[in-house]
């Protein structure tokens, strides 16, 4: 099955303030922080059954190298990135963003 991938606002908004935080400590990291987000979207995109449920429908891929996680929905041939969450933040939160987030 095809999947159609579609972000919120917002995860552009969290993406481009963690690569600007780490360009800023690192030339390049910036960079290496983008690479690993989009493969992993990519991994989401080929098999988002693969990763695990953690709060009702909304499923999670933590990223390499970096303590992030992105959270998502699939609705039938639909995928729905809602968050791209620092995992350093308080647990509960994430809970509260994503339920407030409309698709």
């Amino acid at each position: 099955m095809n999947y159609t991938l579609h972000f919120l606002p917002e995860v552009e908004d969290d993406l481009y303030t963690g690569y600007i935080w780490y360009e800023e400590k690192a030339v390049g990291l910036g960079e290496e922080f983008f690479r690993m987000f989009y493969a992993r979207i990519d991994e989401i995109q080929r098999n988002p059954l693969l990763f695990q449920q953690v709060y009702q429908e909304f499923r999670r891929r933590l990223l390499r190298r970096f303590p992030y996680a992105i959270y998502y929905k699939v609705n039938n041939n639909k995928i729905i990135v809602f968050s791209l969450f620092h995992c350093a933040r308080d647990p509960g939160s994430i809970r509260q963003k994503l339920l407030y987030r409309d698709e």
